[in-house]
């Protein structure tokens, strides 16, 4: 069974859990960023991104690096393969009770045909 860090999955789901921050995932996808091009893009102040940034930062998604007055964020070197395993997990433990229930449906589907037949 695979062991999960409970600390290290926290810090990455309350990062993600938020809109703005997905949002500055999906940017820095595409290419690195400053913290004031994020702010504006996002129309946020500075201050509200670099809380935002410093969320991604402490959870591994995000790196930045200070050159002179200017912090430029880059997705982080780690990947969401832990989280994506977790999820993974908790998707085949749903599919399974479904697969109980279509199971249990089906079942009284059939039941209930045979009881109509010897009710005629």
């Amino acid at each position: 069974m695979v062991q999960f860090s409970t600390a290290h999955l926290d810090a990455s789901f309350a990062a993600l859990s938020d809109a703005t921050r997905r949002g500055v995932l999906e940017q820095l996808g595409r290419s690195e960023a400053s913290i004031t091009e994020l702010a504006d893009k996002f129309h946020m102040t500075l201050t509200g991104m670099k809380k935002h940034v410093g969320v991604l930062e402490q959870a591994g998604l995000v790196t930045t690096e200070k050159v002179g007055r200017v912090r430029t964020c880059r997705l982080g070197l780690r990947a969401l393969e832990e989280e994506a395993a977790w999820i993974e997990g908790r998707r085949e433990i749903w599919n399974a009770r479904f697969d109980a229930l279509d199971d249990v449906v089906e079942a009284l589907k059939r039941k209930e045909k045979a009881d109509g037949r010897q009710n005629q």
